[in-house]
């Protein structure tokens, strides 16, 4: 498999959710065990790794639920277009952030690149950052009997 296809994303079809619906259920029985596949009407037998099967079902899950997916290794370099469509955020608001220190990036040649181990933890910090000023807030109201 080539490295751009690690980062082709994969829009499900109706069918494609369906069928990922289906399996998705199935699979779920064996998250927390390595499995054997036969692979079509052949001999050819696949054994899986439990992570392998939980990260499967992740994937299944999601396409039964008509999202796109991409697979992203952790220690994939991503170009800035790709960190800002990770993030949801824009091009512009994306450099600002590196050029600001709040996610590391380095050069290769006159473009930056971003370890995607760093994107993510940026995107958990943020998270946490956000539900630690949202329990505050319902802290503070709570305080002062506003009924939340």
């Amino acid at each position: 498999m080539s490295i751009a296809a690690l980062y082709e994303t994969v829009v499900p079809s109706t069918d494609d959710a369906r069928i990922a619906k289906r399996s998705s259920e199935t699979l779920a029985r064996y998250v927390t065990h390595s499995l054997s596949v036969r692979v079509g009407n052949t001999n050819d037998e696949v054994e899986l790794p439990e992570g392998a099967v939980r990260l499967l079902v992740d994937i299944l899950v999601n396409m039964a639920e008509g999202n796109a997916v991409t697979l992203v290794p952790v220690h994939a370099e991503l170009t800035t277009q790709q960190t800002a469509d990770f993030l949801g955020v824009s091009l512009p608001f994306l450099i600002r952030l590196l050029e600001d220190g709040a996610i590391p990036y380095h050069k290769v040649g006159t473009h930056r690149r971003v370890y995607f181990e760093d994107v993510r933890a940026y995107k958990k910090r943020v998270s946490e950052e956000r539900e630690s000023a949202l329990n505050q807030l319902t802290a503070e109201a709570q305080s002062m009997d506003i009924g939340y």
